[in-house]
């Protein structure tokens, strides 16, 4: 039997999981408003369809990753007023539980099942199948659909109820933004204490100091090289958000990361809203006199 798969957005972690699964043996059906993001795909062996709807009338499960709220609203809306049998789709983005809630809403009123799944891992991650699901929703439809998870990622975890996943993520992903400071904070203070930078990320890796964050950036903080972006700045602005409005709303102190917001706006004021989130080492770089 053919297995069939639409991804509504192809953008970094879109195009990556896009491609693992055409290399897997997938027929995989895209969708991007960027005209040149649909021939990059072509390129690929990606068939583009039209609009979300026509992907959605093709395949029986989708995959949406997406750049803004009101996206996925449309994406969802659009599907839900299609007239399609029951579809499944797996929203891997980032955005608020509220956001979440309200495509899941317009798509169950119309028979779909919208499945909760954000992703652990960089643009890196995901063109290496390097990625964590945290899945959240139908726990039937997420055993069912465990081949095709492991199609663009290493592994996939059952979190329950619909939206635990994103929950999950904010936690993972404040993780994230503090550990990508401190990276850019001890590059910046070994170089400021003459030592070699390349050398200073070899050594910390092989240590108890290291991080998967460490691990991914300080190579691009040694080279003063911020590109290519596997998670551009002004993409990660909207993370941060609602990782800050998320832990607002519990009333939770997160000292560590409101730390990064300052320094993170800053990045963006100087001009590295298109390149990765390494690039916060040029902020502190530049605050140390060696920039």
């Amino acid at each position: 039997m053919e297995r069939i798969v639409g991804v509504i957005g192809l953008g970094i972690m879109g195009g990556a999981m896009a491609r693992n699964l055409k290399s897997g043996g997938w027929r995989v059906l895209g969708f991007d408003t960027d005209p040149a993001r649909r021939a990059e795909m072509v390129a690929a062996g990606i068939e583009i369809c039209a609009d979300a709807a026509s992907a959605a009338a093709a395949a029986p499960v989708l995959i949406t990753s997406l750049p803004k709220p009101a996206a996925l609203l449309a994406t969802a809306t659009a599907i839900a007023g299609a007239g399609l049998a029951p579809r499944t789709i797996i929203e891997a983005s980032t955005f608020t539980l509220a956001d979440k809630h309200a495509a899941e809403a317009v798509l169950r009123a119309a028979g779909h099942t919208l499945l909760d799944c954000p992703l652990s891992g960089t643009g890196a991650q995901a063109e290496r199948k390097d990625l964590v699901i945290y899945a959240s929703g139908d726990a039937q439809a997420i055993q069912a659909l465990n081949p095709l998870f492991l199609g663009f990622g290493r592994a996939v975890y059952d979190l329950g109820a619909f939206g635990n996943g994103t929950r999950m993520k904010f936690v993972a992903n404040l993780l994230v933004a503090i550990h990508n400071l401190a990276a850019a904070e001890a590059m910046v203070l070994a170089e400021k204490a003459g030592l070699d930078p390349k050398q200073v990320v070899e050594l910390v890796q092989s240590g108890a100091g290291t991080s998967r964050v460490f691990e991914l950036r300080a190579g691009m903080m040694a080279d003063r090289n911020y590109a290519p972006p596997t998670m551009r700045n002004s993409t990660w602005s909207k993370d941060l958000e609602v990782i800050g409005a998320f832990a607002a709303a519990l009333d939770c102190p997160v000292p560590l990361f409101s730390a990064v917001l300052p320094l993170h706006a800053a990045t963006l004021a100087q001009g590295h809203g298109g390149e990765d989130t390494a690039a916060i080492h040029a902020t502190l770089a530049r605050l140390a006199g060696i920039g």
